[in-house]
């Protein structure tokens, strides 16, 4: 049910903006670029925290655009790979199979990463570049890949990030320019391309990362701007950086090395650089400027690598959100100039939340923690083998997945004591929810709770793991300071804003998720996707006289 278009005041946030209607062609031309940007890691509920401190780019989107504040992804593996795939397709893991970042693969008895591809090769932007990575594991096509098939006129498709299961993934499989950095250079593969792509080589040598050696990443806001303590328990900070500001871009060595590019790639520079690049490729070719339509992709991931390190309630993510928020106004400014104001439409999400650090949470008297997984492993290990004799039956823990070696399920299926001793072992695990087995989720055997229901969605047969771990809220089953991968409010919520060429402004309370996306790009491209399971979010666009529809907008005065 859609909820009519209201006035919405929160943190200084107006979310229905009064203005005149745009012209008759906005209304009824159809856009000329699209753009997704993905933000890694922003969880929902950054908007009403951190919005009210944002005066650029994620303040127009906020201001200017239709959101949907109630946004979430249904699904238990809420991970960038799962992620980027769900809002590129528009189906869920257990469709598009990209059910974790990494898998056991069970064929060749190995981690394998949700890109990997021996049958291709990386080529590195100014030297050479390790391993090969591809969408050949993606099981759904990409909006971008049904609209290159569909569109009379080939559009132009790019995809940038700094992760390759992000920049791939929302590609799909062809595109003109799909760009990654990985071991300090920036990457892309013979999957898409038999050397480097020119314009982006070009870019590159004209904009060297080097070029940051030396300087450091300081706080953009006035100090009293910052919430919440600089350095609270729990936080810890990288392996270069301790958990206050400044954080240097250098090295021990004193030369741009693996140490400098690491601590670069966790900067707020690294999504300024990468916003550059995308205005280059919209410069050079030429997108948005045709008669056809185009797609540029985006993923932002420094608020990931920062948020793992320092917590959702730190002030370096605080800081990258300010930073974006100033990048985004000048890369609206570029596309203003180049694509015009009234012919582009931009959606941005997030791929996953994050978790409030565990030690936070028990400072607060929560009941919170990390799970003992390595103990829970070995006594696992223990329970196989009193039942089935010595041996490593215990394949792999992976993220909420658990993988016994080849054939050892199916002997737990024909042993119902020993399964439920392992079963009993896992829930009697300190932080532990629940367990599911794949046998339930493979024919739809689920008990009656939301979060198995999400597990279902994340579900493939041929991927998941053979026992499917539900942790309690506020346990991490990670090292790390905070992390992601769960059914929780705090993983699923993520922002659902789109702004642009017939779309209204304001706010719909009705449910969305970022697979709603690729349907609404296709319905304004006048094309059709072949499945989804989202929907074309059409309270967001401009359909006068439509029940439901949002305000319409035109440019908010400068």
């Amino acid at each position: 049910m859609l909820i009519p278009p209201r006035l919405v005041v929160g943190l200084g946030l107006v979310a229905v903006l009064a203005a005149a209607p745009p012209s008759a062609s906005a209304q009824t031309a159809p856009p000329t670029l699209l753009v997704l940007l993905s933000v890694d890691q922003m969880r929902g509920d950054y908007v009403e925290r951190y919005g009210h401190q944002w005066t650029g780019g994620l303040r127009r989107l906020v201001d200017e655009g239709a959101r949907f504040p109630l946004a979430s992804f249904p699904y238990q593996n809420t991970v960038t790979c799962a992620g980027h795939a769900t809002m590129s397709t528009g189906v869920f893991p257990a469709t598009h199979g990209m059910v974790l970042n990494a898998w056991w693969d069970r064929a060749s008895a190995q981690q394998i990463s949700c890109t990997h591809d021996p049958g291709v090769t990386n080529i590195g932007y100014g030297g050479a570049a390790k391993g090969g990575d591809s969408p050949h594991r993606l099981l759904a096509a990409t909006f971008a890949d049904e609209l290159r098939t569909q569109l009379p006129v080939t559009p132009r498709i790019v995809s940038l990030s700094m992760k390759a299961r992000s920049a791939i993934a929302m590609a799909g499989r062809r595109a003109d320019a799909v760009v990654w950095f990985a071991d300090g250079r920036w990457t892309t593969s013979s999957y898409y391309t038999r050397e480097p792509v020119s314009f982006v080589a070009r870019f590159i040598e004209a904009n060297p990362v080097e070029r940051d050696y030396g300087s450091a990443w300081t706080k953009l806001l006035p100090e009293a701007a910052y919430l919440f303590d600089e350095a609270p328990v729990g936080e810890r900070g990288t392996r270069a950086w301790g958990p206050t500001f400044p954080h240097a871009l250098a090295s021990p060595s004193g030369q741009a090395d693996a140490d400098f590019y690491a601590s670069w790639s966790t900067s707020p520079q690294a999504d300024a650089y990468l916003a550059r690049l995308g205005i280059a490729s919209v410069e050079a070719l030429g997108m948005g400027r045709g008669p056809g339509v185009d797609f540029l992709a985006l993923s932002f991931s420094v608020l990931d690598t920062v948020g793992h390190a320092y917590g959702p309630r730190s002030h370096e993510v605080q800081d990258v959100l300010a930073r974006l928020d100033r990048t985004l106004a000048g890369f609206f400014a570029d596309l203003d100039r180049l694509v015009g104001r009234d012919r582009y439409v931009v959606a941005l999400t997030g791929d996953h939340g994050v978790a409030p650090v565990p030690e936070q949470m028990e400072a607060a008297g929560m009941d919170a923690g990390r799970v003992p997984a390595k103990e829970y492993a070995a006594r696992l290990q223990a329970v196989l083998e009193r039942h089935f004799g010595p041996g490593t039956h215990l394949a792999s823990l992976t993220y909420t997945d658990v993988y016994f070696a080849a054939g050892i399920y199916d002997r737990l299926l024909a042993a119902p004591q020993a399964m439920r001793e392992v079963i009993a072992e896992i829930e009697a695990t300190p932080g532990i929810h629940r367990v599911l087995r794949s046998d339930d989720l493979a024919v739809g055997r689920l008990p009656d709770d939301p979060l198995a229901r999400s597990a279902s969605l994340s579900y493939h047969r041929n991927r998941s793991g053979d026992l499917i771990v539900i942790p309690r809220p506020f346990w991490l089953n990670s090292t790390a300071v905070s992390t992601h991968g769960t059914g929780y409010e705090y993983d699923t919520r993520v922002p659902v804003i789109l702004m642009g060429a017939r779309v209204g402004a304001g706010v719909s309370l009705a449910p969305a998720t970022p697979a709603d996306i690729p349907p609404t790009f296709a319905y304004l491209a006048g094309i059709t996707m072949a499945r989804t399971d989202g929907r074309v979010l059409t309270d967001a666009l401009l359909a006068p006289g439509a029940p439901g529809a949002l305000p319409q907008k035109t440019a908010s005065p400068q």
